[in-house]
């Protein structure tokens, strides 16, 4: 079973994917974070790296998430890379995920890849105000990635408003689940918990 949670930046969809994985066990349940496959901008000076379009799809490598999570519906392992946002180069460490029963892919655009989108059984999409979206990313740049107020306004303006309704709004119309304002978490956690114990238990009774 693989769950795409689909959102804007700073829409809660992070959150929520690793409620249900905390609820439901790391044993019974991978989380695949479509920021983890950024393009490795190693080769451009910093001051271009910092003017990239990260909200575009082209940004990400879309080729290798789309091979990882088929080999995680194979049950095969998989090698994912990590993004240092600080500097906007892949870290030369890398995790290995190991398949489980269910898979979560979460990220801004993964509804706006078909390949990606045809792979998953359930959609879900945090619909947050852009109010808020916009506080949480401010204030998420600034204690986790070191980025000035400025930086992150100027990217607002530049890249993630613009490239949020060219792409990431419309593919709204793909989601099965829409999880309104970001609100009622809770409720919305254990709504998707309850599919995945759902499919958890399917497919114990089909082993057995």
């Amino acid at each position: 079973m693989i769950i795409g949670i689909c959102g804007g930046t700073g829409s809660g969809k992070t959150t929520i994917a690793r409620k249900i994985v905390e609820a439901v066990g790391a044993r019974n349940v991978v989380l695949v974070e479509q920021d983890s496959y950024y393009r490795n901008l190693a080769d451009m000076p910093l001051d271009e790296r910092k003017q990239a379009n990260f909200d575009h799809p082209d940004s990400l490598d879309s080729d290798m998430l789309v091979n990882h999570i088929l080999r995680l519906k194979q049950g095969r392992e998989i090698e994912m890379p990590l993004y240092d946002f600080k500097t906007h180069t892949r870290s030369d460490e890398i995790e290995t995920i190991k398949p489980r029963p269910v898979v979560i892919v979460e990220g801004i655009l993964i509804f706006a890849e078909p390949r990606v989108l045809d792979l998953l059984d359930v959609r879900v999409f945090v619909d947050t105000p852009d109010d808020i979206r916009l506080l949480r990313r401010l204030k998420r740049d600034h204690d986790e990635r070191g980025r000035t107020y400025e930086r992150t306004m100027d990217q607002y303006q530049r890249t993630i408003r613009p490239m949020h309704f060219e792409f990431v709004e419309p593919s709204k119309r793909h989601a099965d689940i829409i999880i309104p304002e970001g609100g009622q978490i809770g409720v919305s956690v254990d709504f998707l918990c309850g599919l995945v114990r759902e499919r958890l238990a399917t497919e114990q009774k089909a082993v057995k």
